[in-house]
């Protein structure tokens, strides 16, 4: 069994809000499913799978600016602020943390459901308390 985490995280790199898909489905039902709770910020990090025009367009409608670098295969390549872009390690460096939980690191719950309660409880316990 195979899982994506999908979180949203704050300027250091905290999260905010998570969501677990299949991990053969594609990125942009994290995106969907996530949008909707996105804070009120300046700007959103955002990695190549979650590169869509409808992403950023929801954005810019709710006033955010996207860094998120356009896929190898777009006809016209998306302009994107590289130095922004490098914070990005911040959450790659959250998810790492997250894996340091040997539970969340080798999957032992089958559930989607007890698996994400089980990561939830580590980025409590590491990031909130």
């Amino acid at each position: 069994m195979n899982t994506k985490l999908h979180a949203i995280c704050d300027s250091q790199g905290r999260p905010l809000n998570l969501f677990v898909t299949a991990g053969q489905v594609s990125d942009y039902i994290g995106a969907r499913a996530l949008l909707s709770s996105i804070p009120n910020v300046g700007w959103l990090l955002g990695d190549r799978g979650y590169d869509a025009d409808w992403v950023r367009d929801a954005l810019k409608d709710k006033g955010i600016r996207a860094c998120i670098p356009g896929r190898k295969q777009r006809k016209t390549p998306v302009k994107y602020d590289k130095r922004r872009y490098k914070r990005r390690s911040r959450i790659e460096i959250m998810f790492g943390r997250l894996k340091d939980w040997r539970r969340a690191a080798t999957r032992y719950d089958r559930c989607p459901k007890v698996f994400l309660s089980a990561i939830a409880l580590a980025a409590t316990v590491i990031y909130w308390l």
